[in-house]
């Protein structure tokens, strides 16, 4: 009986970013504009890795890939709002919906566990410098960079799966912008308590060792840096560490609001607005937090634009 009057269009319909808003124009051009800003950010950081020896320590290394991560996450949503919006249509098929639920836990779980990797990673640093290239050598944070990804994709399998077999026995409008598990939850006519429950255990249990590790890292460095005689290593560490604090609050802020606190506790416009911050704004500003106040970017940078205009010179 519960699935009998299930719908047979395979698409769904999308109903966009704000849509009763009156600027909305306003809004999705701002949304394509720091896409445009987004992209080059995300791309240069880690060229400028792969460029300059002096980048090719394992901080740089995690660093890279999470530009990597955030211009996929952004990429994910933007281009299919801009098509959406500017064509009038507002469907998108099944298959790219699960791939979009699948692409958004997979990066999600890919950027906390990197996050966590580079907090530990200024854990050594800090705390441990003069073992810090026996602690950390090169296969041990290639092995960090694999696991964050493979950490990334294991969950996100189980979850779409499980959405996009869900039977949707009504209207097929989901009140968001891009495919969200969530939101698909809400147009099934099976009772998805259970899931919902899972989801919300995974997620309590993930985010707190990643967080209490990132914290624990944080906590300690801030120990060791009370003892340090050198203002300048000192501002260094503490510039290093608040950067990282910013960037996962910044992630994990609207993670925890999303998926830890009941669904019926926000409305729609407000899973908007804080999943716009999540996969928009975020990965604008990483690579801004980790590139200005860090001199070994600028310098790599400066090096790589003068090359550029000393070649233009001699052509």
């Amino acid at each position: 009986m519960e699935g009998r009057n299930e719908t047979l269009t395979p698409d769904f319909i999308l109903m966009g970013l704000l849509p009763s808003m009156k600027c909305v124009t306003f809004l999705i051009c701002a949304i394509i504009l720091i896409y445009f800003a987004a992209v080059p950010g995300n791309f240069i950081l880690p060229l400028l890795i792969w460029m300059d020896l002096r980048l090719h320590i394992p901080v740089y290394f995690l660093l890279s890939q999470l530009s990597l991560v955030d211009l996929a996450l952004i990429s994910s949503t933007v281009p299919k709002i801009a098509i959406n919006f500017f064509s009038g249509a507002k469907n998108i098929t099944h298959f790219a919906c699960g791939t979009q639920i699948f692409f958004f836990f997979t990066l999600g779980g890919a950027e906390c566990i990197l996050l966590t990797f580079m907090a530990c990673d200024h854990y050594v640093t800090v705390c441990n410098p003069l073992r810090y290239t026996v602690i950390m050598n090169q296969g041990v944070y290639l092995q960090m960079g694999i696991v964050s990804w493979i950490g990334g994709i294991l969950a996100p399998i189980a979850h779409t799966s499980y959405t996009m077999s869900l039977p949707i026995c009504g209207s097929r409008e989901i009140h968001h912008f891009y495919c969200e598990m969530p939101a698909i939850m809400k147009i099934s006519c099976k009772d998805t308590s259970s899931h919902e429950l899972v989801v919300f255990v995974m997620g309590i249990v993930f985010i707190i060792i990643l967080f209490g590790l990132i914290m624990a890292s944080c906590t300690l460095i801030f120990l060791t840096v009370l003892h340090m005689n050198s203002p300048q290593g000192r501002n260094k560490a503490l510039a290093t560490c608040s950067s990282h604090l910013t960037v996962v609050s910044f992630y994990l802020g609207p993670c925890v609001y999303m998926y830890m606190t009941p669904g019926s506790s926000h409305t729609p416009e407000q899973e908007q607005a804080v999943s716009a911050f999540c996969t928009v704004l975020t990965p604008m500003l990483n690579p801004l937090i980790y590139s200005l106040r860090n001199k070994d970017v600028a310098g790599a940078l400066q090096k790589a634009l003068g090359k550029h205009s000393v070649s233009k010179e001699d052509a």
